[in-house]
């Protein structure tokens, strides 16, 4: 039996956490054959912030083993979380981990580019590691 978890994430850019208004998010998981499933596409509002995204988590009664198998023992479900704005550079999150029951909260800061430099020129990577439970 599936249970659902939600995401919430906050874009914002300096370490004043200035809101960044219109920045694309994507949410995805990954699929089969190396493939993404898409989630969600939204624009962040004038807060920085997206509406928040209901994504499927296995139940906790079948959340046994942390290293377990989708759907065989896994304690939670894993997306990738996007965030990309024109004039900063484009913020790439994977492994975020949605928990039954429990609100995710992703908070993503996109860092200026120089001028003359696109987002796919340049893009910050970070992996969020498995948590010990």
């Amino acid at each position: 039996m599936q249970a659902t978890g939600t995401l919430s994430v906050r874009v914002y850019t300096s370490q004043a956490q200035i809101p960044l208004e219109g920045a694309t998010v994507v949410v995805a998981a990954p699929g089969a054959d190396d493939k993404w499933n898409l989630i969600s596409i939204q624009c962040t509002d004038s807060s920085g912030k997206i509406q928040t995204v209901s994504i499927d988590a296995p139940a906790v009664g079948e959340s046994t083993s942390p290293g377990g198998l989708p759907g065989n023992g896994e304690p939670c479900t894993l997306c990738s979380v996007w965030a990309e704005q024109p004039g900063y550079a484009m913020l790439q999150v994977e492994n975020v981990q949605i928990f039954p029951d429990v609100e995710t909260v992703q908070n993503m800061e996109l860092i200026p580019l120089p001028q003359g430099l696109c987002s796919l020129q340049q893009r910050d990577e970070r992996d969020i590691p498995a948590q010990s439970l």
